[in-house]
């Protein structure tokens, strides 16, 4: 028999029972859609998330009170939370050890929250209200659309002025420049000196709506003894990095006040780890779809031998017939491995499509790329394709042995 006649059965007898071919197909499509679904997902989410992750610059590493990549529930809770918090004064004094190393010191306290007013213009009460020093826009690959950034002097001398994001200036200058203009943010008065360029959107938050005021005029405004300060510092180049960290985690110490022999209390992160740490994440959650997966497709393949069993004794008649006018068993063999591959292959299909539809649908949702994974594609269409052939063999076996006069006599 030819090849594309033996196809063509093999698909007229899957027609035969639609329902059952697709109960059996459905095994298939859930197993290859669960993981699809996941890895696009995962894949879409983790070059935008490492990008967005690279806020610091590629020479600078920062410390903060919290740690960032470790679990803070249980045990570990009360641990961070004693720590004690990171005052202006440390810093200060981390600034005066480092000096001779680097110069471009970064210190930033966050607020929760704020409303920032102009007249009868508003914001939400979503605003990012900070205060940090002159090397924020170095250290957080920030750039000034208009005026001017900090001085030293602003920070020393705690001036009231403000530098804003473009969504701010959207919503409260609609109509003219921001510059010299006085607002309110979370009930203070600051002049606006400058306005930060665009930044978009992150993880679906807005990075544009921001305020940040010099550092010892947000303590001064909100009270010190209420925040921690984060302190970036850039190495001068990326070869003596490893010698720069080495010695601000000693100055660090001293600002801190530790003896020696005593437990850090601060942590030390960078792009490297934050990264890491989200890489973590991505392949525990990947691991965990790979297996949930697989035993969903292992469940399928048992599926399809039960049907394709199911399908050997009911056209045993049919089989002997063939036999009896010069079927071959190489030709029964071939038939059932196709019918079976051809519904391990289908299910596959569908669900790489709808995995891909639902795993790119969440990456628009939380504004992150629409990428196809072709390398999981071609993956998941081997799997199906051995799943098909696995499975499917030994009812394939099965109907090739039989015996051409016993299967005519079968009722």
């Amino acid at each position: 028999m030819a090849l594309s006649e033996i196809i063509r059965m093999a698909l007229s007898s899957l027609g035969v029972h639609k329902l059952r071919s697709f109960l059996t197909m459905a095994g298939i499509t859930i197993g290859v859609f669960s993981v699809i679904g996941v890895m696009t997902t995962v894949s879409a989410l983790r070059s935008s998330i490492e990008s967005g992750l690279s806020f610091l610059g590629s020479d600078v590493f920062q410390f903060s009170k919290w740690p960032t990549g470790v679990q803070i529930t249980g045990n570990n809770r009360d641990k961070y939370r004693k720590r004690r918090n990171i005052s202006f004064a440390q810093a200060q004094r981390y600034r005066q050890l480092m000096e001779g190393t680097t110069d471009v010191i970064r210190m930033v306290a966050w607020q929760g929250g704020g409303t920032a007013v102009y007249g009868l213009h508003h914001t939400t009460p979503n605003v990012q209200y900070g205060g940090t020093n002159e090397y924020y826009l170095q250290t957080n690959q920030w750039s000034i659309e208009t005026g001017r950034n900090f001085t030293g002097d602003d920070v020393d001398l705690g001036r009231p002025v403000v530098i804003i994001g473009q969504t701010l200036v959207r919503l409260l200058f609609p109509s003219e420049s921001p510059l010299g203009k006085t607002i309110k943010v979370a009930d203070h008065a600051y002049t606006v000196i400058g306005t930060f360029a665009a930044k978009g959107t992150l993880f679906g938050n807005d990075q544009d709506e921001i305020a940040v005021v010099p550092i010892s005029r947000f303590l001064s405004d909100n009270g010190a003894d209420n925040f921690t300060l984060n302190v970036a510092t850039e190495s001068p180049s990326q070869l003596n990095y490893n010698a720069t960290v080495d010695q601000a985690v000693n100055a660090m110490r001293l600002a801190r006040g530790l003896r020696p022999g005593e437990e850090n209390d601060f942590d030390l992160y960078s792009n490297d780890s934050l990264i890491a740490t989200f890489a973590k994440i991505a392949d525990t959650v990947s691991a965990g779809a790979f297996v949930i997966s697989a035993i969903a497709l292992l469940a399928a393949g048992v599926g399809i031998m039960n049907i394709m069993l199911v399908s050997v004794t009911e056209r045993t008649k049919e089989i002997g017939i063939r036999k009896s006018i010069g079927a071959r068993k190489q030709n029964i063999l071939t038939q059932f491995l196709l019918e079976s591959l051809v519904l391990s292959l289908a299910g596959g299909v569908v669900g790489i499509l709808l995995g891909v539809m639902a795993g790119d649908g969440l990456a628009v949702m939380l504004k992150a790329a629409i990428i196809f994974p072709w390398g999981w594609t071609l993956a998941a269409l081997a799997v199906c394709s051995a799943i098909g052939i696995g499975f499917g063999l030994y009812p394939a076996i099965q109907a090739a042995a039989l015996d051409p006069i016993e299967a005519l006599r079968y009722e």
